[in-house]
């Protein structure tokens, strides 16, 4: 079933899709343009122009350009939760063998440095946009790194025996340093490899961490 019927007069300029591959292909092309050219800059009638669809096609899936980059962001975040979801299973899924501890957390600082590859410029929707002074909006994008934040301090409760108040100081400057690598390497890297920013975050997290490790945990490299 297709969604791209237009009103009477309008006409469609691409090929009909179905109504979740539509969706898919509009938030794909406001992702583009809200990276490149910042929410203010953005119009639906650019993104219509864009996606080669009527404005009464991009209305009917999103009613407005809040509501556009709010579903936005919401994927990026979705995206970004998933990676990190991934790199903190091995510690939920059973006792650590040497090494492992600290290959975890390079899989966290990787999990931001993947996604920043793969998101480029669009990161900054999550890490830094530029309508964060509206509420709604920047409830969204804390949201985020609020969900990815709570998964790597309950990791920290098991590993450490903290509290889950220490729990949640030591994850936020986890996740701070990462983003913040991350998002340096976007824009600066130079000639500085990816596998070279990981290996120095993570020297400096896991020295760190190692050190708070709970005595009884079994994991035999702390």
């Amino acid at each position: 079933m297709t969604d791209d019927h237009d009103a009477p007069g309008t006409r469609s300029r691409g090929p009909r899709m179905a109504r979740a591959e539509r969706r898919s292909q509009l938030l794909a092309v406001a992702l583009d343009l809200f990276a490149t050219e910042g929410f203010h800059h953005v119009s639906m009638d650019d993104i219509a122009e864009r996606a080669e669809v009527s404005k009464p096609v991009l209305y009917r899936h999103f009613p407005s350009k809040l509501d556009l980059y709010l579903a936005v962001v919401d994927e990026q975040g979705a995206q970004l939760l998933a990676t990190v979801e991934r790199a903190v299973a091995p510690i939920e899924a059973g006792p650590l063998a040497r090494g492992e501890g600290r290959a975890v957390v390079a899989a966290v600082v990787e999990a931001y440095l993947g996604f920043v590859q793969v998101a480029g410029e669009s990161s900054t929707l999550l890490f830094e946009s530029d309508v964060t002074r509206d509420s709604q909006v920047r409830g969204r994008v804390e949201r985020a790194d609020a969900e990815v934040t709570r998964r790597i301090a309950e990791v920290l409760v098991t590993v450490t025996g903290r509290d889950r108040g220490d729990a949640d100081v030591l994850a936020a400057a986890l996740v701070a340093t990462a983003q913040g690598a991350a998002t340096y390497w976007l824009r600066h890297g130079g000639g500085t490899g990816v596998d070279r920013v990981v290996e120095l975050v993570t020297s400096l997290q896991w020295r760190g961490l190692a050190g708070l490790v709970r005595p009884d945990y079994p994991y035999g490299d702390a």
